[in-house]
Order: C-alpha cells, then structure tokens, then sequence
C-alpha cells in the first residue's frame, strides 16, 4: 500500500469477504496523509447523486473543492462529464498538501457515466492526489494503461488469503479460541484463507463444547458455507440481537437513532448495540471516526435481508421500509425517504415524497432514481395516482427532452376527466399545461406558450410556488419571443423574486439571463452587465454551460463599448460552454458574434468560414430562429467583399429591413433604403423596441447623407446619439464604416454632443491605426485626387467587370485599364480589386 503511493491508483481487487476495505480503513489511519472516503452502492449509479457524494467525501479533506460543481449538477441536464471533471481537477490542484481518495465497493457501480467520469479523474489527477478502488472485480477502467505506465498498484485474493500461521494468530488471539494445529489447518483449508469465513466459523466455534466435532461437520457436509455459517451466527445471538439484525439489514447505512425507529422497542438502545456488534466483530464496519455511522458487511447484509424475506411476515419487511422512510424524512434526507417508500411499495407516500420539501426532487438531480421507480409501476398503480404520470412526463422531460413526455401527459388527463374537479385535480391540470409550455419552449412556439402557461397559471394552486415560477419564466420566454419587452421583463422580475426566495436554482438563472436579454435590447447595457455578472455568481466557477448566455451577452456589452479584448476573451468563454449544451442553438449565436467580430477585424476570410460552419449546424439541427440572423451577418460580410448581388441574395427571403437598407445603399440606391426602414422604425417606436430603433435611426442618417438631404442626415444623427449616449454605444457608429466618419466630422464642425462625438472619432482613429489626424487625412479630399477615367474605371470594378470587360466597354487597351488600375490602387492605397472597392465606399466614391 505505502508504495503504491508513488502512481496514480491503487487497485484491491479480491471477492466478498476478503477484508478489502479492513486493509484500506487501517492502512489510512497510519497513512500520514488526509483520507477521503467514499463508499458506495448500487444507488450511487445515478452520475448525479455519485458526482454529489464524490464532492462530499473531497470536502472533507478542503472544504473548498466542489462549489462549481454543486452548481452544475443542480442542473436539470446534467452537463457533460468533461466539464464537471475540468472543474473538480481545478479545484483538487488548487489543495497544496497531498492526500488519499478512497472509492470503497466500486463493483456496485455498473453506470457507463459514473466509470467515464473516473477514468478523467485518474487521467488528469493532480500529483498530490493518489486514488484507491475496492471492488470484487476489475472495474471499467483503463488499468491496462496504467499498468504500462507503471501508474498501477494491485492487490488481489493471493495478497489477502491468510496462511495457516496467520489463521492460527486470528483464531486462538483475536477470537480467543483454543484450537489445535490439526483443527486450524483443517479450517483453513475449508475456507482456503477467507476472513468472512474464518471469522464466521469462529463465531460459531464459541458455542460449541466439542469443536473437533463441530469441525468436522463444517468441513464435510456443507458445501454452501456463507448460508450454513450465517445460519450458525445468527441463531447463536439473542432473540432481541437477531430481530435487530434481520430488521436492520435494509439499510444501507445505520445510525444508533435511525436503528431506535427502525427497532421500535424501548428496551433497545440502537447506538449501543451497534458498539457491540462492532465489538462482536460482527460484521459492522463504522464509516467515520465518531462511530456514528456505520454499514453491515455486504455479504453479511445480504444474507440477513434473504433471511428478513424468507421469515418474516408478509407486511414486516414493508414496515420496516415504512419506519426508515419516516426517519429520513423527519431529519432532511428526502432521496433515502423516498426509496425506501418505494421498497415499501407504498405508491401514496412515495409520491408525495417525490415532490419534496418546497421543491420537487426532479429539479435537485433525483431524476435517475425517479424515473428507474416509475418504470417499474404498472399502468394500473399510474392510472390509480394520475399524479405519477405527470411525474413520469416531467421526469422524461429532463432526462431526455420532449420525447415521449406526450402519451404519458394523455393517460393522466383520461384519468382526471372522469374526476370531480378539486384542488388537487386543478393543480395537476396545471402541472400539465406547465409541461406543454416547456416543450414548447424547447420549440420557440410562443403562442403555444402563452396558451399553456396561462391555463396553467389558472390552474395552479397558488402555494405550488416551484411549478408556478417555472411557468412565469416561460411566459416570460415567449413575451420575449414576441417582442413584447415590458411584459417579458416583469415576468422574469416575478420568476426571479419567487425563485431566490424558495431556492429554485436553475430558474432563478434562466430568468436573470432573459431578464439581461430585455435590458439589453432596451440599450440599458449597464444594468444588463449587472445582471449578467449576477448569473456567473449563481453559476459557480467554472459556470454551468447555461451561462453561456450570460457570457455571450457580456461579450456583447464590451464589444458595443469597443472594448475587443474583453470581447473576445468572453465569446471564447461563452462557445466553450455553448458547446456543452445539447439540442439548443447557442453555439450557433455564438459563432455569429464571433464572425461579427472577425469583421471588425477586417478578417473577412475567417468571418466567412465562421457563417458556413454556423449555417451548415443550424440546417442540420433545424435552428430556424437562427436563419435570419445567419443571413444578416452573410449579408454584412459580402457587402465589406463588394458582392452588393449576392448580399442582395441572402436577404431577400426574410424580413430583415435593416439588411435590406444596407444593401440598398450598398447599391446606391438611398431612396429604396429610406422606404426599408420607415415603415421599420415605425413599428420600433410602437413597440418600444429601443436597441432596434437606434440601429434604424443610424441607417437613416446615412441614407440622407446618401441622398444628398445633409440637414436631415445630421438631424437623424442626433437622434442617434441621443440614444446612444446612456448607454455608451460605439461600434453602432463605427461598424457602419467611413460614411459614418464624415457625418460625425459635419456633426463636430456643428458643435452637436461634442464630448460623445469626439469619443466616437477617436474610436474611428483607432481604426485607423490609431495615429492623431489619420481619420481627417483619410476622409479628406486627396492630394492627387481619381481622375474621371479613374472613376468611371473604378465604377466598373465595383460591377464585377474583368479587365478585358472593362477595356471593351471603355474602348481603351487592355494596358492601359492596368494603368488606370496601378493608380487607384496606389492611391486608395490598397492591393487588390476587392480592397479597393471597399475603400472607396468607405469613402463615399461609389454612392
């Protein structure tokens, strides 16, 4: 064991009985280094329920490790076992002195999920940290390379087999017997050096005068040891040690109160016959250094709960269950409470356990063991308690998605048909429309959200204050849907205030990232950087991949100020999470803000193969709210390439008017941008729809300008920085390139919000590589100004028109059209065809 030390992982491996976690449990107290013990079961299969108990049992050595990871397995869908993984080892390398994991009894996990998780955990384990497994097999996981890599200690059965010499010691030392060479070689040959059975026998040795005898018997004629030495224990103790093993034996774990509830009898006191079993070596081994907790020896365990079915009544078992279930309620542990009413197969009590303390076990990671249950109730418990069905439905709903949520939602609504209306029929009802609003949700069908989150809100008892906030912040998602911001806003304003106030977790942060959302289109950017920076607290470090949201909002924000850096390090943060969430088209916002930063860069190349990539993953999952905004950002990008047609192209399927009048203008056409957007910031002044009326009043001044209308043009621009102002909007202005540049030159000769003005000219400056008077030297007319040739040349690149096309139609020699190229391009300052048109609309040439 101690040279184990030197790898990562130390592997027992050897069956039931063999005194695996005995060796472990008194080699850590003599180890030197901190102890993490986890032992487990068969419950802990669920990832969540492990993933919490691995965390738990870490804490006990640095009570900082696992906040972040607590905050992501709060959430619905887990997210991905690598991201939950990355934290812990962050939050492991953070410990500065070395210790010991123990995972005891691993052969109880057979979960793909938990064995991935631990193969990630050896294979990026920090140095200081050396992991042990117990198990009565090999478990899933990569010993091979580990041994090759000389990172793996075993011990097996060979190692743990006692000799006769040891045998001797155990027997007539530790268990005080008097037995002879003859008679210690004799058993242990019989139990070929098994502890659990050397120690069984000795038990039962203690009772029995004639020991060659009863030796003799044991070695001959009973090939099933385990039953035949369990029979010979358990009938050697006292009636009243016997009824408190049988009945004992359900549990996984035991506490002195805990067995006092389970015994029920006065005259028993829990805790102190735990201590003497312990002293019996009775197979009790405790599980914290206070002997507070303790748990039986499996094979001991098992033995006894087939013992407990064979003997007891029909209704002891189910009462005994019933008695564990109370306990565990009465002190908080509502997952174990549960259970052990579906042990009892009491389906009432089970339910209504099910919807928890103020919130449903669903929504704290108790999906897995949830749903496991309900597949095992017929269609005729169901139908007699509808409310399962609406469980079943709302458990399918996290743990897969929308599929199959359906048939179970109908069957509980053919059994309420036929039911008096109630309170708690009402409420049920309620529940399902609640459901129908979230998978529409998960669908952006915003009328059919509003009609199910209505009728629910209708429905639902006004303490069902869990269901009713998941169903406000729906509301709240299809008001935004709508572009109904004002009722949107109050609506997440509601969902959060309940939310905060009874713990609900993941709508407490859904409801602050749309909450944000709204503030942000209502041009508040800094109260929607607050509320962004809100839902990072919530979301632990590293954060939950929902917060990608928040993230790709703050990137936003910092953008709009023209801070890129900032910018580009939270899009990064932002796609990394995004990528982490399954079935939803965040990435795919995500990629958009980033080939709309590429732009700003100038790297049209990379911002074009960013939008075929986010096209090709929104037509392969059907992202249709995402189409729009692919074509937009395509348009921006062909437009910065000269390609006015191919703009023109990708936006004339949608309604998209602010595209449109860029392209329009684009085209030169000032009139047909103009007729776009009127009717446009109409619709946004009715709406309230701020972010998007400002947008449009900015296209609008430049579309004056276009037209030759300089007085209406400035009195557009001021508007615009009227609303932009507050909230310190740059790039609005700069993204719309050099035309924006010479009207807010005209608007500083005027003296219009020069403070503000001369902010957005310095960021034009910086553009421009930052030097003073570059911007001025840039918009100003040029020392050698294009001749008339030259631009009427210069008008024919911009058609698309090749050399040899242009020397046709000019009727000029081919040489000479590479003459009038050599000097526009040396005098726009640019290399390539493609450069130079976009210079010279930068410069107002080509309008």
């Amino acid at each position: 064991m101690n040279e184990g030390l030197r790898g990562k992982l130390t592997l027992v491996s050897a069956q039931a009985g063999f005194g695996k976690t005995t060796l472990v449990a008194e080699w850590a107290a003599g180890c030197g280094r901190p102890v993490a013990w986890l032992s487990l079961d068969e419950g802990d299969n669920d990832p969540v329920r492990f993933l919490h108990y691995l965390v738990a049992a870490l804490r006990t050595v640095a009570t900082n490790i696992g906040e972040g990871v607590f905050s992501m397995l709060r959430s619905p869908q887990m997210p991905p076992t690598e991201s939950i993984v990355s934290a812990l080892i962050n939050d492991i390398s953070a410990v500065r002195s070395s210790f010991v994991l123990v995972l005891d009894d691993y052969h109880s996990i057979d979960a793909g999920p938990v064995d991935h998780a631990i193969t990630l955990l050896i294979e990026r384990m920090p140095p200081q940290v050396h992991l042990i497994i117990t198990a009565r097999q090999d478990p899933a996981l990569p010993l091979a390379r580990l041994r090759v890599r000389d990172q793996l200690s075993e011990i097996r059965s060979d190692d743990l087999r006692f000799t006769a010499d040891e045998a001797a010691q155990f027997l007539n030392e530790s268990m005080s017997l008097q037995l002879s060479d003859t008679e210690v070689s004799l058993l242990e040959t019989r139990t070929e050096g098994w502890i659990a059975g050397l120690q069984l026998a000795a038990l039962s040795l203690r009772n029995h005068a004639n020991a060659a005898a009863y030796l003799h018997s044991f070695a001959g004629n009973h090939p099933y040891v385990l039953d035949y030495l369990i029979e010979e224990v358990l009938q050697q103790q006292p009636d009243h040690v016997q009824t408190f093993l049988l009945r004992t034996s359900v549990l996984e774990r035991l506490s002195g109160p805990l067995c006092d509830t389970i015994i029920g009898r006065e005259e028993t006191c829990g805790q102190r016959t735990l201590e003497q079993l312990e002293r019996m070596n009775l197979f009790l081994i405790p599980l914290d250094s206070e002997r507070q907790w303790y748990r039986y020896h499996h094979l001991f365990a098992e033995a006894l709960r087939q013992r407990l079915k064979r003997d007891s009544s029909s209704g002891e078992e189910a009462e005994v269950h019933l008695r564990a279930s109370e306990w565990y309620e009465e002190n908080g542990f509502e997952l174990d409470a549960f259970r052990h009413a579906a042990a009892a197969e009491d389906v009432a009590r089970a339910a209504r356990l099910l919807e928890g303390n103020g919130v449903p076990l669903l929504f704290r990671g108790s999906v897995g063991p949830v749903l496991k249950w309900l597949a095992t109730l017929p269609a005729a418990t169901l139908n007699a308690t509808p409310s399962l069905w609406v469980t079943y439905a709302s458990a399918l709903l996290f743990a897969a998605g929308p599929t199959d949520v359906e048939p179970k939602l109908q069957a509980a609504e053919a059994i309420l048909q036929s039911r008096d209306p109630d309170e708690e029929i009402r409420d049920l009802i309620g529940h399902i429309s609640t459901i129908r609003a979230t998978i529409a949700v998960s669908r952006h069908q915003a009328d059919e959200i509003v009609a199910q989150s209505l009728r629910a809100l209708d429905y639902l008892r006004p303490n069902n204050l869990p269901i009713r906030t998941a169903t406000t912040w729906s509301l709240g998602y299809a008001y935004q849907l709508r572009g109904e911001r004002a009722a949107a806003g109050e609506a997440y304003t509601e969902a959060i205030a309940i939310s905060r106030a009874i713990g609900h977790y993941i709508i407490h942060i859904m409801a602050l990232i749309g909450l944000g959302n709204v503030q942000e289109d209502d041009n508040q950017l800094s109260l929607a950087e607050e509320t962004y920076r809100g839902v990072l607290r919530l979301a632990g470090e590293p954060p939950i991949p929902v917060a990608c949201e928040a993230l790709l909002g703050l990137a936003r924000i910092s953008y709009e100020r023209n801070d890129h850096d900032a910018a580009e390090e939270q899009a990064r943060h932002a796609l990394r999470l995004a990528r982490l969430i399954e079935n939803t088209d965040r990435f795919v916002a995500c990629q958009l803000f980033q080939a709309r930063m590429m732009l700003a860069r100038g790297d049209l190349s990379g911002a074009q193969a960013t939008i075929v990539e986010a096209g090709h993953t929104a037509r392969l999952h059907r992202f249709v709210l995402q189409l729009p905004s692919i074509a937009a950002v395509q348009a921006e990008t062909l437009l910065r390439q000269g390609k006015e047609d191919e703009a023109r192209a990708a936006v004339g399927s949608y309604e998209l008017p602010l595209s449109q009048a860029r392209v329009s203008l684009a085209l030169g056409d000032a009139s047909a941008a103009l007729a776009a957007l009127e009717p446009f910031i109409d619709q946004a002044e009715a709406k309230g729809w701020a972010n998007e009326r400002l947008k449009a009043t900015i296209l609008r001044s430049l579309a004056f300008q276009a037209s030759g209308d300089k007085k209406s043009a400035l009195r557009q621009l001021g508007e615009a920085l009227a609303m932009a102002e507050p909230g310190g909007f740059v790039r609005s202005f700069v993204d719309e390139g050099m035309p924006m540049a010479k009207l807010l030159l005209e608007a500083a000769d005027r003296g219009q919000s020069p403070d503000y003005v001369a902010k957005l000219l310095t960021a034009f400056e910086a553009e421009n590589g930052g030097k003073p008077g570059v911007l001025w030297e840039t918009i100003r007319p040029f020392v050698e100004p294009l001749s008339e040739r030259e631009l009427e040349v210069l008008r024919l690149i911009a058609q698309g028109l090749s050399n040899e096309e242009i020397s046709k139609r000019l009727y000029l020699a081919l040489s000479s059209v590479k003459g009038h190229n050599q000097n526009i391009f040396g005098k726009l300052q640019v290399r390539r065809r493609t450069e130079a048109v976009a210079r010279a609309r930068e410069l107002g040439l080509l309008q």
